[in-house]
């Protein structure tokens, strides 16, 4: 199986594919990461337009079997919210018209998943993906570590769903 795991954002959009691997000690693999840029003086709709050529691209290029998104929580700053908004309902939008299952999840839920505590630091998740993926060092930029984490989750998440029949949200 191989998840896309998106971190949404317009100016940086994080993303990472990640799938189980059997072949080594290492329980996952990181097949790509990076960031979806857009430049803050463009208008909402060229960036918003970029943004959903790209995450196009990947999907044709990658062709997941899922796609896991970050759930937004905000708890102040609304500009920054109607941005990531926007850009998670272009990649939840564009994945759906592909028939490409989408879960949304929280970030206490990826914390959990790939730290075993909701409460890890940014810096502690982004270790545990380097060290659950077998790489050498921790991903940059971190919206391209943060994607991984994302995708991981969903495929820990995908072991339990496997094992009790259904999900429940």
């Amino acid at each position: 199986m191989f998840v896309l795991g998106i971190d949404p954002g317009l100016t940086r959009c994080g993303y990472g594919l990640v799938t189980r691997d059997a072949e080594s000690e290492k329980p996952f693999r990181a097949i790509a990461a990076g960031v979806i840029e857009t430049s803050p003086g463009w208008a909402v709709e060229r960036r918003l337009g970029q943004l959903a050529g790209e995450i196009e691209e990947l999907l044709d290029e990658f062709r997941p079997d899922a796609v896991s998104v970050e759930r937004i929580f905000f708890q102040s700053n609304r500009s920054s919210a109607v941005s990531v908004a926007q850009a998670s309902g272009v990649v939840i939008a564009l994945a759906q018209r592909r028939d490409v299952p989408t879960v949304q999840y929280s970030p206490n839920e990826i914390k959990q998943a790939v730290v075993g505590h909701g409460g890890a630091t940014k810096e502690q998740v982004q270790a545990m993906v380097a060290r659950l993926c077998g790489l050498s060092k921790v991903p940059r930029p971190a919206d391209a570590a943060d994607a991984l984490a994302i995708g991981l989750c969903h495929l820990t998440s995908q072991r339990l769903v496997d094992a009790i029949g259904s999900r429940t949200t």
